[in-house]
This record gives C-alpha cells, structure tokens and sequence, in this order.
C-alpha cells in the first residue's frame, strides 16, 4: 500500500476513536440519541448535574442542560418549541405546559416548601410573617419562579400577600430564581428572604425558620417530557433514571429535598398485563403505541378472565409471571382479585347481545325465543370467562338459564372471542356474546339488541399492588385513557370520567 494512503487511513481511524470519546458521544451504541436538552429549574441545579453526570458514566448520554425561573423556562419553550425535558419546581408549570401542548408524559420526582432563611448569626425571633414586615427582604419574582408563585399563592390564602408584597417592594428586592434570594442574604444584601426548603439546607452560613403560612401546600417538583423531544424514547428513560428510587431520588434526598415513592432503575423496563379477551382489539394497538414511546418490553396474555385469575391465584403477588396490570371483560372479575390490585378505573363498556345468523333465519328477537326447541344456542363458561358470568345473570333474571342448559344449550366457550364464529360457522343458532365481537363478523352475522341493564359488561384498568413499576404503569393508565378514539371506533362506549 502507498505509504500516503497509510498515513490517511491510520489518520481516519484515530479520530473516530476520538469522535467516541467526545460528550456528545455514544458510546453504548445503538440509534438512540446520545444528547438530551433539559430545561431545569435553578433550584434543583446542584442534584441534577450529578444525576446528569452519573448518566453520561453510565449510558454515555450527554444532557445540556439550561437554568432559569420555571416561568422563565416555560416561556422560552413556547417560543422555541425545541428540546427534550422541562423540570419544574412546582408540577403546575407542567400542567400549564401540558395545556399548551409543549408537555406529554410527567413523572413526579419530590416535594418542598417555602422557607425563611436569615443569616446564621441573627437569632432574631421570627414567628409569623408579620415579624418579617419591617425586614430588608428578598423574594423570588412570583412571574417568573416556582417559589415566588408558591409563596404568593400560600400567603393570599393566609390573607398576607399584600403586607408582604409591599414589604419587599419598599425595602427588599425581588430577584428572578430562588438561588439569587439565597445569595442576596448569605452576602449581607438582605435581612431574610423565601427560598424552597430543599435549597436552604445548600448554605450552612443561613439559618432556616419555618412559617405556618408557607407550609399549607407542600409543591409537588416533576420532570416533563416536551412533544419537541425528537427521541421520546430517549427523553423518557432519562426521566426514569431522574425518578428512580435507586438511581436519582437518592440524589435529590441527599440534596435535601422531600423525594416521592419511584420506580426501580432498568434501561428497558419489562411489564406484563392481563386482559380479558374483549379487549384485544382496542388494547393491542394502545400498548404497542406506549412500548414504542417508553421503550419498554410489554407481555399481554388474553383469555378468558376466570382463567387469567384461577392463573392469578396460583402465581401469587410477588411471583415472576404475576401481572402488573390487569383489564378484565367486566368489573365482576376484577372484584375477584381486588385485593391484589388498586381501584379500577372504569375505561370502555359494550352492550351484551343476542347474535344470530345473517337474516336471522331462526326469527329469534327476545331472550325468551332462545328457549324455542331446534335453537342452539352457545353461552360462555361461568367459571372460565366473564361473558359466561354475565349471560348466567341476564337469563336468570329472566327465569331461563336452567332451561337453556338442559334443552338449547350445545356448546359453552372458555372465551368470548369463540362464541360469535360458533354461530358464523353454523355451529349454533344464536348466542350472546359482546356487541364488539359481532361487529368483527357482521357479513356473516346480525345482533339483536336485549333491554336489560344487566346486558352491559364494562371493562376496568386496574394496577396491581405488587407491581415495581408502579409510575411507569400510571403513565400506562393514563395513554389508556387519553385513547377514546381506539375505543369508540371498534364499537365500544367511553366510560372515563373527566375527573380521571
């Protein structure tokens, strides 16, 4: 080889080796950015720059990050319309954010308060706001930081704020972060001022004294996703590591903040739902949507719901194979395993129909003609799926199951999804079976509509208590039901709340 062509390709080798060094590198490989931007309150700069820094180690993702006011930040999101994550020292900025379509996921990291700091050598006694009234004060501008909103909101509903307001403009200052109120007082400027317990304990030469009027509200500190983030999936597992209870909480509690409940730390979270086989249809596409955005692995088991938890029963909590959610056909079977899981949150609910052939050759229009001798008819399995449950409700409430078994009756079905085919196939006459499930055969088949309120089966998302991944299965929750669109268009009704 040419000695020049050498000296080129040794040359070329030697610096993508150290393009892979550089921080903005990559190096765990893989498509996934290897930089994130974060919009980060100034409060929380101390803990998050070690969590940032013990991510690069580890992953070997750089995150930029940018401080200010959470105010300020947020409005510098709305024109700019880029970056990755916005970390608010108080969560109702990501509710604003969220309003204005900046935010998509939030997860929750901690809480703080408001304190009065002064400097360590002043053993003035301070009780009250009031004894602050005559002080040279500083405060955080409520328009543009977290703890200034807080502090406004806190002492209008003390009936202070105008008192203090007014102090602070005659005689103190109003600073734009709350790490700018901290300094003022640490340097003499000032006599007090208001900054979030969690930074207080950052200046050993400050004294802190808590207030009863700034300690009604503790305020929630919770990172965002923006909708600008060009790698959701990216942004959301730095999200996790931040809400991790053994990777960022810790930090933040060392830190001095007041850190929630998270989740346990993995790159790829893998979680397994249960779900009644009705919901296949809607369900499927909604999870596969979360796995792409979360980047996780998610393990849906469908089938009959006696048969999911007679699976339950025997698995136990705790067990590998034990689900961490659970959606049956109807609320009846959820409340066989409630105390294994949390509430259930009504999503979608679909009517209980009599299908029959297309033409409906057998002229069947009540309940009472499936009792007519030559009917077959198919039902579910009691024990086995929720459909069997509730059709043995609906017909005897009519004075029919007993009959029907022992004359019409030629088949029962571990699942539901098996029994609108028996009757497309010409296996049995008629069958009661979900109106959604009709809709997938109706070339084949016509559904007759009962006027009951028993025909109702109304599907629940429930977590269950064992789960480790409990915020991550909350954000689940929520894509469910922020997905009525899904729902509606295979033919179910929507049953979420506003409230929810």
């Amino acid at each position: 080889m040419n000695p020049l062509y050498r000296l080129l390709i040794g040359g070329a080798v030697v610096v993508a080796a150290l393009v892979l060094l550089l921080p903005g590198s990559n190096p765990a490989g893989g498509d996934e950015a290897g930089q994130l931007s974060l919009y980060c309150a100034a409060g929380l700069r101390k803990p998050v720059e070690e969590i940032a820094n013990r991510y690069f180690e580890e992953q070997g993702v750089r995150i930029d990050i940018q401080y200010g006011g959470s105010n300020t930040l947020l409005g510098q999101m709305e024109v700019g319309k880029t970056g990755d994550l916005y970390l608010a020292a108080d969560e109702s900025y990501l509710d604003i954010a969220r309003s204005k379509g900046l935010v998509e996921e939030t997860i929750p990291l901690a809480k703080m308060v408001p304190v009065v700091v002064v400097p360590r050598e002043n053993e003035a006694i301070v009780d009250s706001v009031d004894d602050l009234l005559n002080l040279r004060l500083a405060a955080a501008n409520p328009d543009q930081a977290a703890v200034g909103k807080a502090t406004r909101q806190q002492l209008q509903a003390a009936g202070v704020w105008e008192a203090f307001d007014e102090a602070v403009r005659d005689r103190g200052v109003y600073k734009p972060t709350v790490g700018d109120v901290a300094n003022d007082v640490a340097l003499g400027a000032v006599d007090a001022g208001v900054v979030w317990d969690a930074v207080a304990g950052h200046y050993p030469q400050l004294r802190t004294i808590r207030l009863p009027e700034l300690e009604s509200q503790p305020v929630k500190v919770a990172v965002g996703v923006l909708a600008s983030a060009e790698e959701p999936a990216a942004a959301l597992r730095f999200a996790r590591y931040l809400a991790a209870a053994d990777r960022g909480l810790p930090v933040l509690e060392s830190a001095g903040f007041d850190a929630v409940e998270g989740d346990p730390w993995f790159e790829k979270p893998e979680v397994s739902v249960f779900a009644g086989a009705v919901n296949r249809q809607a369900l499927q596409p909604v999870l596969d949507r979360f796995a792409e955005r979360e980047g996780v692995a998610i393990n849906t088991v469908y089938n009959g719901c006696g048969i999911l938890n007679a699976q339950m029963d025997s698995l136990g909590p705790g067990h590998d194979l034990f689900p961490d959610a659970y959606m049956p056909c109807d609320r009846y079977y959820l409340g066989e395993v409630q105390p294994l899981f949390e509430a259930g949150r009504d999503v979608s609910s679909t009517p209980i129909v009599i299908v029959v052939a297309k033409g409906n050759p057998k002229a069947i229009a009540t309940l009472d003609d499936l009792a007519k001798p030559g009917v077959r008819v198919a039902l579910g399995q009691p024990e086995q799926c929720t459909i069997g449950v509730l059709s043995r409700k609906l017909l005897e409430d009519y004075g029919l199951y007993e009959q029907l078994l022992a004359e019409n009756v030629v088949t029962q079905t571990t699942s539901s999804s098996l029994l609108v085919p028996a009757v497309a196939t010409g296996a049995a006459d008629a069958t009661l079976a979900y109106a959604t499930d009709a809709r997938g055969e109706s070339a084949k088949v016509e559904a007759v509509a009962i006027g009951s309120p028993l025909a109702r089966a109304v599907q629940q998302f429930s977590a269950a208590k064992s789960t480790p991944h409990k915020r991550l299965i909350g954000r689940m929750r929520q894509t469910l039901l922020a997905s009525p669109e899904v729902f509606t268009g295979l033919g179910f009704l929507w049953e979420v709340k506003a409230d929810q």
